[in-house]
């Protein structure tokens, strides 16, 4: 029986980079869950990769077939953008464990779609000072940077990933990203003694 395997953390924690990392080093063993968005593409990211970028229209024929999992909408400087994961005929819980990137919201609503027992999260933590300065550098290096969004991001996740929020979602392993490579082999040692 597989397993979905939900990296969690604040923005900037480096989940990204952790989920890169051990998707190659897991390769033909783990497989990722593309995440669908309504925002728009960022410089580097392909369509399929990162995310399915899809318009609002096509996010609502999505719900009309039925096949959203979950979803979140975020009101951003820049207008809503909408997150969901979508069963999309690509996860096969029979033969394959899977890794996706989420939010404790998401957690919640995909534990409930494929049962708890088959959802293991992952929590991502860095400290706080480390974790601006890893977006703010990450935001410069955008085409046209958005300081607002950033700094709305920051404040909404210490709110969102409250002590009390993630003790009620149950999350029993918690991945110290003090030093890359260690975080990864962290990550991987959890999934592999399944």
């Amino acid at each position: 029986m597989g397993k979905i395997y939900v990296l969690l953390g604040k923005s900037a924690s480096g989940k990204d980079t952790i989920a890169k990392k051990v998707m190659k080093k897991m390769e033909g063993k783990l497989h990722p869950i593309v995440p669908y968005t309504t925002r728009p593409i960022r410089d580097g990211e392909e369509n399929g990769k990162q995310y399915y970028f899809v318009t609002d229209e096509e996010k609502e024929k999505l719900i009309e077939q039925g096949v959203v999992v979950e979803m979140r909408t975020y009101q951003t400087v820049n207008g809503p953008w909408s997150y969901f994961t979508v069963d999309d005929g690509n996860i096969d819980l029979e033969h394959n464990d899977y890794l996706i990137i989420g939010t404790l919201e998401s957690l919640v609503k995909i534990q409930t779609y494929f049962t708890e027992e088959r959802v293991v999260p992952i929590y991502i933590n860095v400290d706080d000072g480390d974790r601006l300065m890893r977006a703010i550098q990450r935001e410069k290096e955008e085409e046209h940077p958005n300081y607002k969004e950033l700094c709305r991001r920051f404040l909404a996740d210490e709110n969102d990933y409250s002590e009390e929020n993630r003790k009620s979602c149950n999350i029993h392993n918690t991945v110290e990203n003090a030093d890359l490579d260690q975080s990864v082999e962290k990550v991987i040692a959890i999934i592999s003694k399944r």
